[in-house]
């Protein structure tokens, strides 16, 4: 598309809560407030949100159709477009980070509640789009344990649905699929893109995820050879920041920080991550569609050098967040991902990809947005925070 006018979705769910915030169903409290005031650019906190990196400026006059954009990384995704763009979002709001993202209301946003399991409600959406980005999935480990079926059929069938409708309009410049870093197994360090994956045993709940993400990235491979539409599959390593709703790590443990919870490790915690600011995997995607020769590749997305054990990052959430919240180990007998560190030399070399938030200064933002949302009474009292 370069020259033309152009989510580790997270686990788990919550119920809307007052004013558009998740709610938890164990306290009856909100979690965090919607805050209006956002001009639907990037995520930073008081609902005046980051600007879209250089690079987002190159995608300009497209019709963008983003699947699972009321979630995490898709409405991200979707702010960063919607100045200089036209952009759909299909989803069926199980999850939704719209409420307060400055994305309400916007002239250039559409919103079409549907499922992509049904392929009238697909076909609605991608009509006279030119652009496709599939975020859409069910993700995340307890619901992956506890509804392994459907995660298969949303991940799989609703893939084909996208894929088989991309085709049949014609007019797609770019078609990025999102699979992801669990297709390298339990023990993935340094991994490139063309090592060989390695999957779970077979009845292993864990593990349908990861096959079929990896079955929707061969599918995508597939249509771009035979059919030639213009495929691109990222994978992403552990994408965190504002917005998250689900159950991944740094959501959890940053909400239980700030209310002065026990943050709950699984085992020892001794299981290594790299983790990537949602910032940075929007300019990856980005990339995807401007740079005509990421067509027909997989990418891996995330930051090596942001790399810690669950421990430790507990650690490190509660020293940023000024807490006392204590560490809690808490027994875990199903298969874990043990070590996740990606090589992302070839998105370095093709995408001209750079990961630019380390770390610490990604959890100081996020725990920044996420207290500017929290509902004061669940927020402890400074006099109360240990000295970061």
């Amino acid at each position: 598309m370069a020259g033309t006018a152009a989510a580790d979705p997270e686990p788990g769910h919550r119920h809307p809560g007052p004013e558009g915030g998740p709610f938890d169903p164990r306290s009856g409290m909100a979690l965090y407030r919607s805050v209006a005031g956002g001009n639907g650019r990037g995520t930073g906190a008081e609902g005046s949100l980051s600007e879209p990196r250089p690079i987002a400026s190159e995608v300009s006059g497209e019709a963008v159709l983003v699947t699972g954009g009321a979630g995490f990384i898709g409405s991200t995704l979707a702010s960063w477009l919607v100045p200089r763009n036209r952009v759909v979002i299909l989803d069926n709001l199980h999850r939704n980070a719209l409420p307060g993202s400055g994305l309400e209301g916007h002239p250039n946003l559409k919103v079409v509640q549907g499922d992509v399991l049904d392929p009238h409600s697909v076909h609605r959406a991608i009509r006279g789009c030119t652009v496709v980005v599939h975020c859409a999935a069910i993700a995340g480990v307890d619901t992956v344990l506890r509804e392994p079926t459907k995660t298969m059929r949303v991940n799989i069938i609703g893939t084909y649905n996208l894929l088989e409708a991309a085709v049949a309009s014609g007019g797609i410049k770019r078609f990025v699929d999102f699979s992801t870093s669990e297709v390298f197994g339990a023990y993935a360090y340094k991994v490139r893109e063309g090592d060989v994956t390695t999957l779970g045993a077979v009845g292993e709940a864990r593990w349908t995820y990861a096959v079929s993400k990896l079955a929707t990235e061969h599918m995508a491979h597939t249509y771009h050879r035979e059919f030639g539409l213009p495929t691109v599959a990222v994978r992403p390593f552990n994408i965190y920041g504002p917005r998250q709703v689900g159950e991944g790590a740094i959501h959890h443990f940053i909400l239980r920080a700030i209310r002065g919870e026990d943050l709950v490790v699984h085992n020892d915690g001794a299981q290594i991550r790299a983790w990537c600011y949602v910032d940075d995997i929007i300019d990856a995607v980005v990339r995807c569609l401007v740079r005509d020769d990421a067509v027909g590749h997989s990418f891996n997305i995330g930051n090596p050098r942001s790399t810690v054990t669950i421990y430790n990052l507990a650690r490190e959430v509660v020293r940023l967040a000024g807490s006392k919240s204590a560490i809690r180990h808490v027994k875990w007998d199903f298969p874990d991902v043990e070590l996740r560190i990606p090589d992302v030399q070839k998105a370095r070399e093709i995408l001209d990809f750079e990961p630019q938030v380390d770390l610490e200064d990604g959890v100081l933002r996020t725990i920044e947005w996420y207290r500017s949302r929290m509902v004061p009474e669940a927020v402890p009292a400074a006099a109360d925070a240990v000295p970061a």
